[in-house]
């Protein structure tokens, strides 16, 4: 059957993306140290203390991302947030202007014992279009842009990844996704943490709008 969009589904389909008027920023790939030692440009440091660790991304809707690394066997939890702004506490309204430097954003949360980082990393490219210099699918603006914020620790596998994925894509488009220092990531509102949970039907709705699938699939492979 056709896909409609309809007034009604229109809501639907921009509820990840307050506002999209705003063109993305060409946000360079940084690899200075980061001075802050607080605020959102502080370094971004774990606090946990039950031997699991932590990687943080964007991809676009972060309904998404979470959605897609939750289905990863060692990952325990997905987490909705932003990151890698300038504003303190940014709330949803204030990031979809596209006007604070966040990024929509997740926090995976995994056993390290049961999937590394490394292969995280490795997914991740499968689940985003690594081309876009606008945002991600249906949602535009520098909110909706992809990258990958490493912690020292973290960059090397990263890169290693990065120029893997370059050397193997099936496409000849190339990868603007950048590795960024992982700065303070702050969760989004409790009405977006497990969206696609509790509110399945209109995600499904939604990412199926955006042609999220349809564009990795043209990009990736089934």
């Amino acid at each position: 059957m056709k896909y409609l969009i309809t007034a009604a589904s229109l809501l639907i389909l921009t509820a990840c993306a307050p506002a999209q008027s705003v063109e993305a920023n060409n946000r360079p790939v940084e690899t200075q140290v980061l001075s802050a030692t607080s605020g959102p440009q502080a370094p971004y440091k774990s606090t946990r203390t039950d031997g699991l660790e932590e990687m943080i991304v964007a991809g676009g809707c972060f309904w998404c991302v979470e959605s897609d690394f939750e289905k990863i066997d060692g990952v325990r939890e997905a987490i909705s947030g932003y990151t890698g702004g300038t504003l303190d506490n940014p709330k949803y309204k204030q990031v979809g202007t596209n006007r604070t430097g966040h990024f929509e954003a997740a926090k995976i949360i995994y056993d390290p014992k049961v999937v590394s980082y490394r292969k995280l990393v490795d997914y991740y490219w499968k689940t985003i279009d690594p081309t876009d210099t606008r945002g991600q699918f249906c949602d535009k603006g520098e909110s909706y842009l992809s990258a990958i914020f490493v912690t020292p620790e973290q960059r090397a596998d990263a890169q290693d990844s990065l120029e893997k994925i370059k050397a193997t894509k099936p496409f000849s488009a190339e990868i603007v996704t950048p590795i960024l220092p992982a700065v303070t990531f702050y969760d989004a509102e409790d009405y977006h943490q497990d969206y696609y949970k509790k509110n399945s039907i209109r995600y499904k709705y939604y990412r199926n709008g955006c042609g999220r699938d349809r564009k990795l699939e043209q990009l990736w492979g089934k």
